[in-house]
């Protein structure tokens, strides 16, 4: 379950400006009014510390802006970059929107998103996940026309959030 926190006790806080969340209050003596909230992670995240709990800072930064946040929504980065947090960076989707929307598998061996060889068939198969389920689009002798299925594929059934593999 994610961690949630009071919309006012976010206003009270914090104040939003170009993608980070700066402290309206003192917090410790080392950490100020005035100064930028959080600690940036290895995994590309900023963690925020609110009485000993730690929030993902662009999940604070959509409530802040847009409001309470029900816990089984997830909060995308529209262009994949897990650092930039502004607010016209963040959209609310569901488990499977966020998931269709990642770049490209760093262990893809075909250098498209999608599509990968099937060596029983020795040919280039097209398979992409559509509400939790593999759907099998289809199997073909090119590279270059599995990968514009897949493309096609992905803006079809992923809509806003087909990711073609790169970030945008």
């Amino acid at each position: 379950m994610v961690k949630s926190i009071s919309t006012p006790n976010l206003q009270y806080l914090f104040e939003y400006k170009d993608g980070h969340l700066y402290w309206k209050v003192d917090v410790a003596n080392n950490v100020k009014a005035g100064c930028k909230a959080g600690c940036k992670a290895s995994n590309g995240y900023t963690f925020i510390k609110i009485n000993k709990v730690q929030y993902v800072s662009h999940r604070l930064i959509y409530q802040l802006c847009n409001g309470a946040l029900p816990d089984d929504m997830y909060i995308d980065h529209i262009n994949g970059d897990r650092s930039d947090s502004r607010i016209e960076n963040l959209r609310l989707c569901n488990m499977y929107q966020n998931a269709q929307n990642r770049k490209l598998n760093k262990d893809n061996k075909s250098g498209f998103k999608n599509v990968h060889w099937s060596e029983t068939r020795k040919k280039w198969k097209v398979q992409l996940r559509v509400n939790g389920t593999m759907k099998n689009i289809g199997v073909f002798d090119d590279l270059e026309l599995a990968d514009l299925v897949a493309t096609e594929s992905r803006n079809k059934y992923h809509g806003k959030f087909a990711n073609h593999g790169v970030l945008t």
